[in-house]
């Protein structure tokens, strides 16, 4: 394996492991918390999600750079595309419009139930499997 393709696999599985940590047992686990309320939540939620897309967007151009570098399969491109596709409209369409709603709520202003957090679970469900995808295409090659 080249040092290009090392790095490319190593960034998708911290990327993989952020996605699972954050997306699928801290953000639905805070509500649950004694004494969290949804304005205290959502408060916490866009500091975590700001962190986690900056990271993101770190660990995405790292994996393109790494990906090219490596002169990977059509498939391991194809996977990383669908990976940096996802993130790109969360953050352009879901995230902008989640934050209107959250300004919303944490203004005292009351809100209903935002089917925004439905379309980003997706696109995190999409950035899984293409991650997971990348990584074993990249492991096998």
């Amino acid at each position: 394996m080249s040092l290009a393709a090392a790095i490319a696999t190593a960034v998708t599985f911290v990327w993989l492991g952020m996605v699972l940590a954050i997306s699928f047992l801290e953000a639905p686990l805070k509500f649950r918390a004694p004494g969290v309320t949804l304005p205290i939540g959502l408060g916490i939620g866009r500091l975590v999600f700001r962190a986690l897309n900056a990271a993101e967007i770190v660990l995405g151009v790292l994996l393109v750079a790494a990906i090219v570098a490596a002169d990977t399969t059509t498939g391991g491109a194809v996977a990383v595309a669908v990976v940096v596709a996802a993130l790109v409209v969360q953050l352009a369409v879901v995230r902008p419009r989640l934050t209107r709603r959250s300004d919303r709520i944490l203004a005292g202003a009351e809100a209903p139930r935002s089917r925004g957090h439905y379309a980003y679970v997706v696109l995190e469900v999409v950035k899984v499997a293409a991650l997971i995808t990348t990584g074993t295409l990249l492991l096998s090659a």
